[in-house]
């Protein structure tokens, strides 16, 4: 039975194949021809492939900079994660990991059949991260069996329809389109920054407009302006850290600035392949999902993962980083002056969240948006895991916890009505909850605007 189980989950967590299914049942729903459907498939697989090569490429190209920050500025405390908290658990609460991700899945087509959530959440990996804590927090209060399951799967499902529809107004103006959702556990983060951009941004120009002077009209093009950029921040860190502990720990000998020349260089050709991957993507999951929506779920899109709105605003991509990473470090320095656990800006989550937070800023403020907007959100994954940790029973105690904002958001939900109510009451508002959202779906007339 375990065997099947990781076998299963093997499947569902890799987003190329989740979402190759996904595409294949479509193609064959609309009847298209074999060789359509062959190509629909593998393009989709494809697209998804070229997406995480490049996520490698840029992440290997991330890690040694928090090495470089941690030596250079001799910081110690706990950096946000998710694999690395998931790799920690999964021995633990893999089993429960499965079934809530399995049954999870199958939760949120229904969630989204039956209510005006309408969005099938196809972020894989995300899926497995969330049904792993949402295991964790139940089983550390006392589900176990059949309840452990039924409950963490309904509240999975209802959170992957939940947060793409919190975001998707948004997403349309990032988009220009509605067909494609918002699939990423950092939603709570993006809203934020989204409304800050809004409240501080009129009149701001986007970060797509540059006015440059003709020599300088090169940077025009997002992957020189992205390799100058982490140029700067590259040398700024090496220096700091140091020579010897760069030649000795990070290039294996490699002269210290060359080194970091070829990072910074290869973290922008990292973006430039996840660029490629997503207008992959685009080109023919939007078409395959129609197939798969019109006989199982009417209306339904595809939530997507964040790398999906990059090619909308690659300035902003860069620009949400760098401001996301300030505000985890000014979060830092917070957290000292009031002596609570150090949560350390981790490279990698302020990237991809930063980047995303940068965007949706963007989208709504402009330049003003980006910069303030992806700063709160710095700080807010800053200060969520805090809140996080004691109700993560004994990984609370681990040096890393997860990253991105939902998970602190749900888990500190979760966790904090176990303190105040029993198994049953938990139970017994999860199930509310999704009566309540059918129940309005059945009985109140839809606005003519639409989703």
């Amino acid at each position: 039975m375990d065997s099947v189980l990781f076998f299963v989950l093997d499947i569902l967590k890799v987003p190329s194949v989740l979402v190759g299914l996904i595409a294949l049942v479509g193609l064959i729903a609309q009847k298209k021809s074999a060789p359509d459907i062959i190509k629909g498939t593998v393009k989709t697989i494809l697209g998804f492939l070229v997406l995480g090569g490049g996520a490698t490429v840029l992440m290997g190209s991330l890690a040694p900079l928090g090495g470089m920050f941690e030596y250079a500025f001799n910081v110690q405390g706990i950096i946000p994660n998710n694999e690395a908290i998931v790799s920690m658990a999964i021995e633990k609460y893999g089993t429960a990991t499965a079934l809530i991700m399995a049954f999870g899945m199958a939760a949120n087509i229904i969630v989204a059949r039956f209510t005006r959530l309408k969005f099938i959440f196809l972020t894989g990996h995300h899926t497995f991260y969330m049904a792993c804590m949402i295991g964790i927090i139940l089983t550390v209060v006392g589900f176990e069996g059949v309840q452990l399951v039924f409950v963490g799967s309904l509240a999975l499902g209802l959170v992957m329809a939940f947060f793409p529809a919190l975001m998707h107004r948004y997403m349309q103006k990032v988009t220009g389109s509605n067909d494609v959702g918002f699939g990423h556990f950092g939603s709570l983060g993006y809203f934020l920054s989204a409304v800050i951009g809004q409240a501080v941004g009129k009149n701001s120009k986007s970060t797509e407009e540059m006015n440059l002077p003709k020599n300088l009209s090169f940077l025009r093009d997002s992957s020189i302006s992205i390799s100058l950029t982490m140029l700067v921040i590259y040398f700024i860190l090496a220096i700091s850290a140091g020579s010897q502990y760069v030649e000795q720990n990070l290039s294996g000998g490699q002269h210290f600035l060359v080194y970091s020349t070829i990072q910074a260089i290869t973290f922008a050709a990292g973006v430039y392949i996840i660029l490629q991957g997503v207008r992959l993507i685009l080109a023919e999951i939007v078409p395959a999902f129609t197939g798969f929506s019109e006989k199982l779920v009417p209306d339904a899109r595809p939530a997507l993962d964040c790398p999906i709105v990059f090619p909308y605003a690659p300035n902003a991509v860069l620009i949400g980083f760098l401001s996301s990473f300030v505000g985890g470090i000014v979060g830092l320095a917070l957290l000292g002056q009031l002596n609570w656990v150090l949560i350390l800006p981790g490279v990698v989550p302020h990237f991809f969240c930063g980047a995303t937070a940068g965007v949706f800023g963007n989208a709504t403020g402009g330049r003003r948006g980006a910069v303030i907007g992806a700063f709160a959100h710095g700080l807010l994954i800053t200060f969520l895991p805090v809140f996080l940790l004691p109700v993560l029973g004994n990984l609370g105690f681990a040096n890393t916890t997860f990253s991105d904002a939902d998970f602190g958001g749900v888990g500190i939900l979760l966790g904090y009505m176990a303190q105040y109510l029993s198994k049953e009451m938990i139970m017994g508002v999860i199930v509310a909850i999704f009566v309540a959202l059918v129940a309005y779906n059945y009985a109140v007339k839809p606005s003519k605007k639409g989703a």
